[in-house]
């Protein structure tokens, strides 16, 4: 059995200095990596990794566009210590990375919308638990 193929998504790297940067850093990595362009918030996340059995999505319903101002890193078959050498490599070129997710069985059937939204929820609730914690420090 070979070596499953690790690819990574880039989605809202409005800097292009950023984006090259971190695709050379996967590149030397030796992973393969993708720019999504703003308008693929409809796709699933299947979808948008080129996994079989995943088919384009049709025009929303909600045809108001999805705006995320967050640049947003997803990471396919990449685990354990790959992972920590992959983000601390990113996290060297590039800075902060806020929004970043690791492909699941579940969340690969998820649209990009949903992803994006469910880590934004994730990230308010653990400031308003690092807030309250302080609050509390400081009693």
């Amino acid at each position: 059995m070979g070596k499953r193929e690790e690819k990574v998504l880039l989605y809202q790297f409005l800097d292009e200095e950023r984006l090259q940067a971190a695709r050379n850093v996967l590149r030397r990595l030796g992973i393969a990596s993708e720019a999504l362009p703003a308008s693929c918030w409809a796709q699933k996340i299947g979808f948008l990794l080129g996994l079989k059995g995943y088919s384009a999505a049709s025009e929303p319903e909600d045809k108001e566009a999805f705006i995320f101002s967050h640049e947003v890193i997803i990471l396919y078959n990449i685990q354990n210590r790959r992972l920590d050498q992959v983000l601390g490599a990113l996290s060297t070129a590039i800075g902060r990375m806020r929004y970043k997710a690791v492909v699941t069985p579940m969340n690969r059937l998820w649209s990009l919308r949903r992803l994006c939204e469910t880590m934004q929820k994730e990230h308010a609730f653990i400031a308003e638990k690092i807030s309250d914690t302080e609050k509390l420090r400081s009693e």
